[in-house]
């Protein structure tokens, strides 16, 4: 992925531009950016490039709220109708996709005292632009942001977010730059919290040799859920066998959630790849890059209320908490003035594409 571009416009976006009527607010060609405030107040955009839809927050975390490719809503279901104008994680949780971190990320421990997924995820963004253009991918329209995290004596840091929707494309382009402003070291966690829905008979591919040193099990259970000795046994069974969750049906219901951390291979230009293949053939997709994400996380939650499949989080480090994964290493640091920067991409394919892509992986391995 590049930012090169052949021309381009960016457009700012100010709190005082929305309502609740939606309204055309950019438009080229078959691609359109339309405003609109939700009943609960919060803003949002509408991209459309003619085959696709996203509806964006601009403000709260950039999150991707919705995601439609090809005519298909694969985002995960859940118990919000629409987002929430909060900061807590759990009060305004089912976007298709939300940035994780970015001083610290997955579940706090009694030792940590971050917030669950950290400060990242309903940000209040301080900036957001639409952008129009044309780059090597072909014409897009997008949405982009800058952040500002700053505590006094603590952190201080700004990240920039960026989405690409591409003229007839079923899958989006993401990208997000973080800078540290300070003079000194920082640490840094991040993980992308996509989040699609499951469905039955699907069956996961992806680009990582498959034992239980690879493809690990969550055995610690987070203090906001609660289990049975069922869970537990179902755990040591998927430790031992973690092949066994590749082929969704209906007795499968995750309760109350599956989280495993996978070792991804890459092919000969550096992309891991993960499919969910459909029973007609088609599949969801992701691919990302494990030079700057070295560990993909998965999490399935099927109940009664949610049914979610995190296809693959890719991460830093694995959803432990900070303190947890400084212990095992995986907490990272950026230097004084350095920028960190990741990319990825989120779609779909129709079921002509998805064997190639299943060769790919098949050679990886």
């Amino acid at each position: 992925m590049s930012d090169s571009t052949l021309h381009s416009t960016k457009v700012s976006l100010d709190p005082r531009f929305f309502s609740e009527k939606k309204r055309p607010f950019l438009e080229s060609g078959a691609l359109r950016a339309s405003l609109f405030l939700y009943d609960s107040g919060v803003a949002a955009v509408q991209l459309e490039n003619g085959v696709s839809e996203l509806v964006m927050l601009p403000f709260q975390g950039q999150q991707i709220w919705s995601a439609t490719f090809g005519g298909r809503n694969v985002t995960m279901k859940s118990m919000f109708d629409q987002p929430r104008p909060t900061s807590d994680y759990l009060q305004t949780y089912g976007g298709f996709l939300l940035h994780c971190g970015f001083t610290a990320m997955g579940v706090p421990t009694e030792e940590d005292d971050h917030p669950l997924h950290g400060e990242l995820p309903n940000a209040v963004f301080q900036h957001a632009w639409l952008v129009s253009g044309e780059d090597e991918g072909g014409a897009y329209i997008g949405l982009g942001g800058r952040y500002q995290h700053t505590v006094a004596f603590a952190d201080n840091y700004t990240a920039t977010p960026l989405v690409k929707l591409y003229a007839g494309a079923k899958e989006v382009h993401v990208s997000l730059c973080c800078r540290n402003c300070k003079k000194t070291p920082m640490e840094y966690m991040y993980l992308a919290h996509a989040n699609f829905k499951p469905v039955d008979g699907g069956r996961i591919v992806y680009s990582a040799k498959v034992s239980p040193q690879t493809v690990r099990v969550r055995r610690s259970i987070p203090g906001h859920i609660s289990t049975g000795p069922e869970y537990l046994d179902f755990l040591d069974r998927l430790g031992e066998r973690p092949e066994e969750h590749h082929l969704f049906d209906e007795s499968m219901t995750f309760v109350p959630e599956l989280v495993f951390s996978i070792d991804y291979d890459a092919d000969d230009k550096g992309w891991a790849h993960t499919l969910q293949v459909h029973a007609d053939g088609g599949a969801d997709y992701v691919r990302h890059r494990p030079d700057q994400l070295p560990v993909g996380v998965r999490w399935i939650c099927r109940t009664p209320d949610k049914d979610a499949l995190g296809l693959v989080l890719p991460s830093t480090a694995e959803p432990e908490g900070k303190s947890a994964e400084i212990a095992k290493g995986n907490v990272r640091e950026l230097e004084g003035g350095g920028e960190w920067r990741c990319d990825y991409v989120l779609g779909t394919l129709d079921a002509a594409e998805v064997g190639p892509v299943e060769e790919k992986i098949a050679e990886i391995g």
